[in-house]
């Protein structure tokens, strides 16, 4: 299979070096380019891109129709937040979970342990704090709904697969029309939370199982699966499919991932294929 080298963002700014190379100029918001990997040993390439805030990567030229399902992470990947923090503003303790979160995702502590000391310091929230996230707070990322609805013109199922909690993933995969989603439910009793979390923990590896499980539910291969996020607790899940894909991450996430966008929007992931 042939490599391309693809370029996502503004074409029309100043790329000398880029139209030099490849004796042509560009526009649009993105560019295929028949290349391989070499390219990307060129410094000045790189600090061109770099500088126009343009995502680039080397990778098989293949369709989008080609793959069969997309895994996606919630927080602050699908959505503009981490849930749990916001939550946590509610009572003001949202500065003391939003660093056990940063450290988690980082890749600085055991995730699990992570989530069960930060809703253990939910107790007592009403219930309704919640509503208020889901109202009032959280919002699709860039790009989201763009990216949704060429999975579904291309005929790609949708996994949501998140630390995050049940709450939000179900009203989003009804919202949105996922076809799966998955997270943590919180226990709650006659309108508070009680501090813990009912079940199973998802966590790093249980994205990756959940990954591998529908893979095989629907009759996919190996090279058909496509995941995006942004944590350390995405990591497993990039290594479970054909392409991790790191949205605006962490440097573990980063480091991990076989694609990167740290300047468009959701849309570009699709915009990595043909």
């Amino acid at each position: 299979m042939s490599s391309v080298l693809v370029l996502q963002g503004d074409l029309s700014a100043d790329l000398p070096h880029t139209a030099q190379r490849f004796g042509q100029t560009f526009s649009g918001s993105r560019a295929r380019i028949a290349a391989d990997t070499a390219v990307l040993d060129d410094a000045a390439l790189r600090a061109e891109w770099e500088a126009a805030k343009l995502d680039y990567a080397v990778l098989s030229d293949r369709p989008f129709s080609g793959f069969g399902l997309l895994a996606s992470d919630m927080d602050s990947t699908l959505i503009n937040i981490e849930c749990i923090d916001e939550i946590a503003n509610f009572v003001g303790l949202k500065d003391q979970i939003a660093e056990i979160t940063e450290r988690a995702m980082q890749g600085g502590m055991d995730f699990a342990q992570s989530l069960h000391q930060r809703v253990a310091l939910l107790e007592g929230v009403p219930e309704s704090a919640l509503e208020h996230v889901w109202e009032n707070v959280l919002r699709l990322n860039a790009g989201a709904e763009t990216l949704l609805a060429e999975c579904r013109r291309n005929g790609l199922k949708t996994l949501l697969v998140s630390g995050g909690f049940t709450y939000f993933t179900e009203r989003l995969k009804h919202k949105l029309g996922l076809d799966y989603a998955y997270a943590n439910e919180l226990e709650i009793k006659n309108g508070y939370l009680t501090g813990r979390v009912l079940g199973r923990v998802v966590d790093a590896q249980a994205k990756a199982e959940l990954l591998a499980q529908h893979r095989e539910d629907l009759g996919l291969s190996a090279e058909q699966t496509l995941a995006v996020g942004d944590g350390a607790n995405d990591i497993p899940m990039f290594r479970a499919a054909t392409f991790g894909i790191a949205y605006r991450a962490k440097a573990a996430a980063q480091h991990a991932a076989d694609l990167r966008i740290n300047h468009n929007g959701l849309e570009a992931v699709r915009g990595w294929f043909a």
